[in-house]
């Protein structure tokens, strides 16, 4: 990936977080991944009164993705605040392993850059996916 690409992707990620709503928390998170056709999808976190019912930003570019028809991540960087690492939870880590390869690269970042990347592989490991459900159709 050029460092060009990287950084596109990371204005998407920057700029879904500023779109972020996050009046509960005041924690905004925002995501964007790449397809193999350079196509480049974003999303931000949406808090609800209901805790349980909010969206992370990574479900919502991955929701954004799958909606424009495509079926794969080839990278995905997501920009959170403070001084912990932003990286996804549970929930998107396995929502992420449905559309990447063991070895696609997941970056975080804060507003400064890229604090860090690891493999799909490595958030999830061991992980249940597609390739468990044998006989079942994928579209």
């Amino acid at each position: 990936m050029s460092r060009n690409d990287l950084r596109s992707l990371f204005e998407a990620a920057l700029t879904a977080q500023k779109a972020a709503y996050a009046p509960y928390s005041g924690y905004r998170v925002g995501a964007a991944l790449r397809t193999p056709s350079a196509r480049i999808f974003a999303g931000c976190n949406v808090e609800n009164a209901s805790f349980p019912v909010g969206l992370c930003a990574e479900a919502g570019a991955i929701s954004a993705m799958v909606a424009a028809g495509e079926r794969v991540m080839a990278e995905m960087l997501v920009v959170g605040d403070g001084e912990a690492l932003a990286t996804p939870c549970g929930a998107c880590r396995q929502r992420i392993r449905e559309f990447a390869a063991p070895e696609t690269p997941i970056h975080i970042a804060d507003r400064n850059g890229i604090r860090a990347s690891f493999g799909q592989s490595s958030l999830l490991p061991h992980s249940f996916g597609p390739d468990n459900l044998t006989g079942n159709r994928r579209d």
